[in-house]
């Protein structure tokens, strides 16, 4: 039996149009999902930032309870100043005195109402800031 003559034109397969609307649909789907990691990337960084400063905290108190003093900056963790006598550090490594987004944690001595603080100025490296943006502000 002889088959029946099909043009070129009734033949399956995808326009043009539909193949754009495909990878429309795709691309918005990626987009979607990629804001989604992003900003469950920096919440995850915004809890570990507040974990890091409470350990800094602790940190910074062991170096007073060996020098007798509060150390002039961050770095008097790392490395040993030359004027303090009962330093048994190195109390951290230097690059915990940055933040989860590299950016150097700010010591504040003395601070607003406790004899020091730590500050991380969150996701946008700002000022201010709601949500993951937000300052971070440890005290002991």
């Amino acid at each position: 039996m002889k088959r029946p003559y099909r043009p070129m034109a009734s033949q399956g397969g995808f326009t043009l149009i539909e193949l754009a609307v495909v990878i429309l649909l795709i691309g918005g789907i990626v987009a979607l999902a990629a804001s989604n990691i992003v900003g469950a990337k920096n919440k995850a960084n915004y809890k570990l930032a507040n974990t890091q400063l409470n350990l800094l905290v602790q940190k910074v108190s062991e170096y007073q309870a060996d020098v007798g003093s509060l150390p002039e900056s961050l770095d008097a963790l790392v490395k040993a100043p030359a004027n303090a006598e009962g330093w048994l550090g190195p109390y951290t490594k230097e690059q915990q005195l940055k933040d989860p987004w590299g950016v150097a944690i700010q010591y504040r001595n003395p601070g607003t109402d406790a004899e020091f603080e730590l500050v991380c100025l969150g996701a946008d490296k700002k000022s201010g800031g709601e949500g993951v943006d937000k300052d971070l502000v440890v005290k002991p």
